[in-house]
């Protein structure tokens, strides 16, 4: 998946995961791609679904680019997906830590991207590291780890709530006319 708002780089990354011999889906804005994750939750995609997010922070619009990998984070469906964030900004430490954070991105690269070897091989790592965090504990090691770390139902804490964006992703039904 691919959500780039500046036709060159949109055209060069579509280049070059051709060349890696991966297909998807893109985007120019943030609201084309919010529209398909509601379309992918909903069940009104069938097709194949994406293992990585490419997606430019600054997008053109109100929904930006931090905001659809929240977006993605938060869907039941794609939520699992490897994310890494593209800038051609300089951000300061503290928005470096408040992007991350509100999007739940695994990585950030500065543009001008890397030279395709190594561009590459940042992306395989960022999407073996996904696909590590993902795969399931093997059955003696997950019993042994619940067995460990399990408490009585009533002594359990309950759960805090996820936080809510201020900035909504999701499109309501009047904005569909």
């Amino acid at each position: 998946m691919v959500v780039e708002d500046e036709p060159d780089i949109y055209e060069v990354l579509l280049a070059m995961f051709e060349m890696w011999g991966i297909e998807g889906v893109a985007f120019v804005e943030g609201e084309e791609a919010a529209a398909w994750i509601d379309d992918v939750d909903s069940g009104r995609f069938l097709g194949e679904l994406p293992e990585m997010a490419l997606i430019d922070i600054r997008l053109p619009g109100p929904i930006k680019g931090h905001m659809v990998a929240q977006r993605l984070r938060q869907s039941p469906a794609l939520g699992h997906i490897a994310i890494v964030l593209i800038t051609a900004f300089k951000l300061t430490p503290d928005e470096y830590a408040e992007i991350m954070a509100f999007s739940g991105a695994d990585d950030l690269i500065y543009k001008p991207l890397p030279k395709f070897d190594d561009f590459k091989q940042r992306l395989e790592t960022v999407l073996a590291q996904r696909r590590t965090a993902a795969a399931p504990a093997p059955p003696a090691a997950a019993a042994a780890a619940g067995a460990a770390n399990s408490k009585p139902a009533a002594d359990a804490a309950p759960s805090a709530p996820e936080p809510v964006s201020p900035d909504p992703v999701r499109r309501d039904k009047s904005d569909q006319a």
